[in-house]
């Protein structure tokens, strides 16, 4: 005899940062954690997902439970949105890094809190939900990866942006374990990945023409990544995703890449301090070997993204110029430029707060753009003042046209995030006296907008 369940309401939120303020949509990163989410639910549940960058949360929403996936920054976003959903009576589930790393802190506003991965958590707790036992913590033991089900992308249409990119996971974990990093924590630092013909199934299922690999390192396993790339070449599709630099020690590695419709990958390059580099325990150490591994990557049609981070203690005044020139000989197509941010669960941070160096543990603040500890080798204001500085060097329209004549074989997608980047820089600009305002007090910076003259002379 076949059991009636009774139709049960779930709503899945992303949050903003910051409640009114959002991302330019060319450098929005699509989330796809949350569809995941959806695809491992009973299906007698009616499922919504709200993603906070691109709609407004409507917390009268008529619903059963509430799950708010949840990363360091918007952490406190997500637990005011907890609050609301409660005091309107319903059961509220918090999960993500941040939960993962703080289930003690996060299960103050929450009913729930999943540590790590959902695949063998998330149908114990709806069933314990819907028994009125739900627990306090649920805790993954890093699933087989294979147990993830094809994600429902049908649920988050609208979050695709500009080039109605569509995210994709093929591997979960990193073994490099990097001080700065916590995703070992989350996914630990053994590589775990997907079934080759289940992630072509879901590239062919979701109508796709371009992707977004959000793998931590898409080349981690070389001799899966070589399976994956030659099972997507028939596919003609045109991806982005992030390797590390040793990529470029595999040529038939980075030709598959390429002929599979590699289109950009973002590098962890991270400093261009040797001294730096080598206690990072990367594979490339060297600024000559890096150097010539951008020339290897750009020669096969690939565009190179680096991700730079300013404020390790090896870090002087010095550093921004000297991150601008080494970008500028090599002709970078675009970079992130970020402050070290000692996020929670990372040895920096543990490091940081027994020397005392933490200006301050508000969640908010750790975003990348705001020094949120005190540097050894500079002050925190010259550590705020050179990441804006760069920033805006490097996207000044000069420096745009300059890059781009050397010529890109994506000119679109260059143009798109160079411009994104612009953009946001001068949002940043606005925002940057209202947000530091607090860490001003306590470190004594005086007014951003009026000490930042040198920068203001990029004309951006």
């Amino acid at each position: 005899m076949k059991i009636e369940r009774k139709r049960m309401k779930l709503l899945l939120v992303s949050p903003c940062q910051y409640e009114h303020r959002r991302l330019h949509v060319s450098l929005r990163i699509p989330q796809i954690s949350l569809n995941i989410i959806a695809a491992l639910t009973p299906s007698y549940y009616e499922i919504k997902i709200v993603e906070e960058e691109i709609e407004v949360v409507n917390f009268d929403e008529d619903c059963d439970i509430v799950g708010i996936s949840t990363m360091t920054a918007n952490a406190p976003r997500a637990y005011k949105m907890a609050m609301e959903f409660k005091k309107r009576g319903k059961t509220v589930v918090i999960g993500g890094v941040h939960p993962t790393v703080l289930p003690h802190e996060s299960i103050q506003y929450a009913d729930a809190i999943v540590i790590g991965e959902a695949e063998d958590t998330w149908g114990i707790l709806l069933n314990d939900f819907e028994q009125g036992k739900l627990q306090r913590f649920y805790t993954s033991h890093q699933p087989d990866a294979s147990l993830s089900p094809l994600p429902r992308r049908e649920l988050s249409q609208k979050s695709n942006g500009l080039f109605n990119v569509k995210p994709i996971v093929t591997t979960r974990g990193c073994p490099y374990d990097c001080d700065f990093c916590c995703v070992p924590q989350f996914f630990g630092k053994k590589l775990r990945s997907l079934p080759v013909e289940k992630v072509v199934e879901d590239v062919i299922a979701s109508k796709g023409k371009i992707f977004l690999f959000l793998d931590d390192n898409i080349i981690g396993h070389p001799k899966y990544a070589k399976e994956l790339f030659k099972a997507l070449i028939p596919l003609k599709i045109k991806w982005v995703g992030q390797a590390s630099v040793s990529f470029v020690k595999d040529t038939e590695l980075m030709k598959l890449a390429a002929q599979s419709g590699c289109a950009e990958l973002f590098f962890g390059l991270e400093s261009v301090s040797t001294s730096t580099l080598k206690k990072m325990r990367k594979s490339i150490n060297e600024l000559t070997d890096n150097e010539e591994a951008i020339k290897k990557v750009k020669g096969f049609g690939i565009v190179f993204h680096a991700s730079m981070v300013f404020g390790f203690d090896e870090d002087g005044r010095s550093i921004f110029d000297e991150t601008l020139e080494f970008l500028m000989r090599n002709k970078i197509a675009s970079v992130t430029f970020n402050i070290l941010t000692p996020y929670p669960g990372t040895r920096i941070y543990d490091r940081f707060k027994k020397e005392g160096r933490l200006i301050t543990e508000e969640w908010q603040y750790y975003d990348h753009n705001t020094v949120v500890f005190r540097p050894k080798n500079m002050t925190t204001q010259e550590l705020l003042e050179g990441h804006l500085y760069t920033r805006k060097q490097f996207y000044k329209i000069s420096s745009i046209v300059k890059r781009l004549s050397h010529g890109s074989p994506h000119p679109l997608l260059y143009i798109a995030m160079n411009f994104g980047y612009r953009k946001s820089i001068k949002e940043d600009t606005k925002n940057l006296q209202n947000e530091t305002t607090r860490l001003r007090l306590i470190e004594n910076i005086p007014d951003i907008q009026c000490d930042l003259a040198v920068c203001n002379k990029s004309n951006i």
